[in-house]
């Protein structure tokens, strides 16, 4: 996939995943696309985890599945960088 198209599927799967995340997430428009472009990796490497049963490291296309297993994988990428910059008023 070339760079545009995995731009684009950054864009899209990190702008819903953060409008399906309870919350404020800030980061602009570079935070949703390397968000979008983070989570396409991490559903493309489960996704080929779970119907292969082997590890490797890839993205999904630019589809609608593809697009949907960006999102998840955007979402599980929103969860953990919450959980890593969450900040408890104390």
């Amino acid at each position: 996939m070339n760079i545009i198209a995995w731009l684009v599927l950054g864009l899209i799967a990190g702008a819903i995943a953060k409008a399906i995340y309870p919350g404020h997430q800030g980061g602009g428009i570079l935070g949703t696309i390397i968000l979008g472009i983070i989570g396409a990796f991490v559903g493309g490497s489960l996704g080929v985890f779970f119907s292969t049963g082997t590890f490797a490291l890839t993205a999904p296309t630019l589809s609608i599945t593809g697009i949907i297993v960006a999102v998840l994988g955007a979402l599980v990428a929103v969860f953990l960088w919450n959980l890593l910059t969450h900040r408890s008023a104390a």
